[in-house]
């Protein structure tokens, strides 16, 4: 016999994402607004303008691993550094002296006069007692120079060997092994010529000085952005994840609230900015450590090529990102890709360097949780991407177990308690398509009835369930895959025992 109950299924909580980086040029864009109005149902068709990127594998960073000629590279631009800093020559000197403005006729010449003339009387009384006490002489020239220049402030000769970027020092001679892999940086993202790499790393500087980096982190920039974007968990490598859903800019009080004024598109790049140093403090910039981001670019119901305001402040963006934080991404991947972003990267394809492709990855809407799993593990993709990552739960601490699906096949997942009163709480997942699935509670006890927790129904999304019992016996979970392709499953499981 068996009897339906109805179990108090756990609420899912919706997960933010952001916005990520495209880079358009005129030429794109025009291209791009003409097919503005392509059909959503055309994104299942399969285009073949995308040419397929070889997978990139990250440089090492460990010294004995560079070949020669990127050894002499890195030693080439440590010399420069060094020679830079200590020579107090890394960034431009700032202008000093200050222009007097012009004294009006008349009265103000007269004051001029009077004050030229008692120039002359001190510096005759100066002069006089100079020559009676020669041995008190307040110094030379270039010593009250000096002073003047302390008075203000200001001391030319002041070299900063405490400099340093993302908190890795910069002087070479500090021995620090984070040094060589910020380096190497900007070195691989100029193909190992040193002029190149060490005026970028000059410029990066002078940005970051400009742009007011070093605060940036306290600021409170708002919170109306947060859903565009947001650093979640990490990928198989250790690579911190950033999300970025252009989506939400789709909402037209938001697009305005961000977009609609100069001052508030540079507000969006200041926030812009503070994600990616919020996401570069979880790196360790060690060797054999981690130091570059995953990105995920949600391109679902994103405004599209033809707001212009949006166009210009992620170029803005792109252009800051791409100037100031090279070789950062370890990986791009798009999701959700509609059908015109398909034509913006054809057409941009051919002006990308190889080593930016390899980092391209693209995902149809079909393909999402497919495409992710390759690269981060289940219990780490968000519940709308099909993996088992809810926001702000700490139910579980574990990772998910997998089944794979034959075609055809039918699998069980037991679930067993012995104590009474006892609260089940479990995950699963499919990935690859619908599957026939069923929850039920079976009693230890035969001649007990069996307890129909859920009944038999279609699923391919996330789900949790909770089931409390009376009596001793085990939840029991069947995954029917009636189709011709083989899929997976992915499950996760706790029991709670009541307090006494």
């Amino acid at each position: 016999m068996t009897v339906e109950v109805q179990s108090e299924a756990t609420q899912v909580a919706e997960v933010v994402v952001p916005q990520e980086e495209l880079e358009t040029s005129k030429k794109v864009v025009e291209e791009v607004e003409e097919n503005e109005k392509v059909k959503e149902d055309e994104e299942e068709a399969k285009p073949n303008t995308i040419e397929k990127s070889s997978s990139y594998r990250e440089e090492s960073n460990f010294l004995s691993d560079l070949k020669e000629n990127e050894k002499k590279a890195l030693n080439e631009l440590k010399s420069k550094v060094e020679e830079a800093i200590l020579g107090n020559t890394l960034f431009k000197k700032e202008e000093t002296s200050t222009k007097k403005s012009p004294e009006k006729s008349g009265e103000g010449e007269e004051k001029k006069d009077d004050e030229h003339n008692n120039i002359d009387c001190q510096a005759g009384e100066e002069e006089r007692k100079d020559e009676e006490n020669p041995d008190t002489n307040g110094g030379n020239i270039e010593e009250k120079e000096e002073e003047k220049e302390k008075e203000g402030g200001l001391d030319v000769n002041e070299v900063d060997r405490e400099i340093s970027i993302w908190g890795v020092p910069l002087l070479p001679s500090k021995g620090d092994e984070k040094t060589n892999v910020v380096l190497l940086k900007f070195l691989r993202a100029r193909d190992y010529k040193v002029n190149e790499s060490f005026e970028m790393l000059k410029k990066t500087l002078q940005w970051r000085k400009d742009f007011k980096i070093q605060s940036i982190l306290e600021e409170d920039l708002g919170s109306d952005l947060a859903p565009a974007a947001y650093m979640s968990g990490i990928d198989n490598q250790g690579h911190p994840i950033c999300y970025n859903i252009f989506g939400v800019l789709d909402d037209e009080e938001l697009y305005h609230k961000t977009f609609g004024t100069e001052e508030k598109r540079n507000q969006f790049l200041r926030w812009r900015v503070q994600l990616m140093e919020k996401g570069i403090q979880q790196l360790d910039f060690k060797a054999g450590g981690v130091s570059s981001l995953l990105q995920i670019n949600d391109l679902k119901n994103s405004p599209g090529p033809s707001k212009k305001e949006v166009r210009v402040a992620t170029k803005q963006a792109v252009h800051l990102l791409q100037d100031n934080y090279p070789e950062f991404v370890a990986k791009n991947i798009f999701i959700n890709v509609p059908f015109w972003y398909y034509a913006v990267h054809s057409l941009l394809s051919p002006f990308l360097t190889q080593r930016t492709k390899s980092k391209f990855v693209f995902a149809r809407p079909a393909k999402v949780t497919e495409t992710l799993l390759k690269y981060i593990p289940i219990h780490e993709i968000p519940i709308q991407y099909g993996g088992l990552k809810r926001e702000n739960d700490f139910e579980f601490d574990c990772e998910a177990s997998e089944i794979l699906l034959k075609a055809g096949s039918t699998e069980t997942i037991e679930i067993p308690a012995v104590d009474v009163e006892s609260t089940f709480i479990w995950d699963v997942t499919i990935v690859g398509g619908e599957v026939s699935y069923k929850e039920e509670f079976v009693p230890e006890d035969e001649t007990s009835y069996t307890i129909i927790i859920q009944k038999d129904k279609k699923v391919s999304s996330p789900i949790r369930n909770t089931f409390k019992n009376t009596e001793a016996g085990k939840v029991v979970l069947t995954i029917k895959n009636s189709s011709s392709k083989k899929k997976k499953a992915f499950y996760r499981h706790k029991v709670k025992k009541s307090a006494i």
